[in-house]
């Protein structure tokens, strides 16, 4: 089983048109992140690699610690002058994207807090114990390029004994918990370091028919947010397909350009029947 301690790893997007797309690169010294508008030439932001980034800090207010289906979180943002932040621009229609990872890929959650005063609340699922990381992804007012995120990671740790799984072994299909099979069919498998790479997922329903269209999901076709399983780094991405556009052969397709070596545990969401389902896979870069 392998964990994950500190980590980075950068991402910058490449979209052309209504496409979204995304490059993962090692952060010089900065760490970056996707971006999430049509972008030529890719730019390094942060990835959550510190909780204090381009003068914006994460100030816990409630950590969990404990387990449970709804456990509160309670955070402020602090901007360069110190003061809470209570207003980012809309960013793939949320002021705030939230994510929690625990350090077996085991335990994911992307949420979106809701500000109360000066403080964001929200609350997690997390079904056992263990070493997690969590990360705030936002667009502050004030930002020179809004294409580019601000992201910032604290860890937290939940007590009592853990049941720790190991990452799964890259493979290029998976099923949902409900039942839709996800293929990755782009080639090669493993793709190669710091070159241009297309991830393709094939989805079909449950009784085995390619998916001809996706319901939009905070504005796009679909989400993935991938992480680094030694490096622990982390990146929010969108497919090329515009939302609500119909699917050839129920395909999503992600630019993307790996930075490290090694592998990397990737969670697709997206909308269909009105319900979110999640497809994982673990791709391994050589």
């Amino acid at each position: 089983m392998r964990r994950f301690t500190d980590w980075a790893f950068l991402a910058a997007v490449l979209a052309v048109a209504t496409a979204a797309a995304i490059t993962l690169s090692r952060p010089t010294p900065a760490p970056a992140h996707s971006t999430h508008q049509p972008d030529l030439v890719p730019a390094a932001h942060s990835d959550g690699l510190s909780e204090a980034e381009g003068g914006y800090r994460f100030e816990r207010v409630t950590t969990p610690d404990s387990r449970g289906p709804a456990v509160p979180v309670a955070f402020r943002i602090l901007g360069p002058d110190g003061t809470p932040q209570t207003r980012f621009l809309d960013n793939q229609t949320k002021q705030l994207h939230f994510f929690a990872i625990r350090d077996d890929m085991h335990v994911f959650q992307h949420v979106h807090p809701t500000l109360v005063g000066d403080t964001w609340h929200t609350t997690l699922s997390l079904p056992d114990g263990g070493a997690y990381r969590m990360f705030a992804e936002f667009v502050p007012t004030d930002t020179k390029d809004p294409r580019h995120p601000v992201v910032l990671g604290v860890p937290f740790s939940v007590p009592g004994d853990t049941t720790l799984v190991p990452v799964p072994e890259p493979s290029t299909k998976t099923v949902t918990p409900d039942g839709f099979a996800v293929e990755r069919i782009d080639t090669p498998e493993h793709p190669a370091v710091m070159k241009p790479h297309s991830l393709r997922f094939a989805i079909k329903s449950p009784d085995g028919t390619p998916v001809r269209a996706l319901e939009p999901h905070l504005g796009a076709n679909g989400h993935m947010t991938g992480f680094h399983t030694m490096l622990l780094s982390a990146t929010h991405l969108h497919p090329v397909e515009p939302a609500g556009a119909p699917l050839v052969n129920g395909e999503l397709t992600f630019q993307a350009v790996f930075a490290d070596r090694g592998e990397y545990r990737l969670f697709l969401e997206f909308s269909h029947g009105g319900t979110l389902h999640t497809a994982a896979f673990t791709v391994s870069v050589i």
